[in-house]
């Protein structure tokens, strides 16, 4: 592995080491803060990933979230694991044509928030095949904005404080 190719990698670890760490906090000590909607802090890592270091290592820190922190709850393969992979997969793909499109960060993290929730309404109504619970949406929603505009400025000002770092970064191929 180049050396570049050795911080890129080092760089990598760490976001998806923070994206697990912020994805088991919040799931065990905050929680819901409106009707089932979380905060989504564990989107923060992924929205600098893109931007530090482009969309394919965007997606392993969020596969690699889903998968390790729900591995670590004891719940991988459960519901919880499948409508969690819903939500990312739908977010991340909304996070790369957001990115692609040149969007700004307080909106891509509001439209992946949005996104994220329906993915996983999605995903709850094939897993237990009843339709009407995808009355819950409009109420997801209504808390996701939020969350959203949230974690957009929250990783806006990480970006903005690691900027002295962001020189030491590898650009991205």
């Amino acid at each position: 592995m180049r050396p570049d190719g050795t911080k890129r990698f080092v760089y990598l670890a760490l976001l998806s080491a923070v994206a697990i760490v912020l994805s088991i906090a919040e799931s065990v000590y905050i929680g819901p803060v409106f009707f089932m909607v979380r905060i989504g802090l564990a989107n923060i890592a992924a929205l600098i990933t893109i931007r530090l270091l482009g969309v394919k290592e965007m997606i392993i820190v969020n596969a690699m979230r889903v998968v390790i922190s729900t591995l670590m709850r004891g719940l991988i393969f459960s519901s919880t694991f499948w409508i969690s992979l819903g939500g990312v997969a739908l977010s991340s793909l909304a996070l790369v044509i957001m990115d692609k499109m040149g969007s700004s960060l307080m909106f891509t993290s509001m439209l992946c928030s949005i996104t994220h929730s329906v993915g996983q309404v999605i995903v709850v109504v094939l897993f237990y095949m009843q339709p009407r619970i995808a009355v819950i949406l409009p109420y997801l929603l209504l808390g996701s904005i939020p969350m959203g505009i949230l974690t957009g400025i929250t990783a806006n000002l990480v970006l903005a404080r690691i900027k002295p770092l962001r020189k030491d970064i590898p650009v991205q191929k």
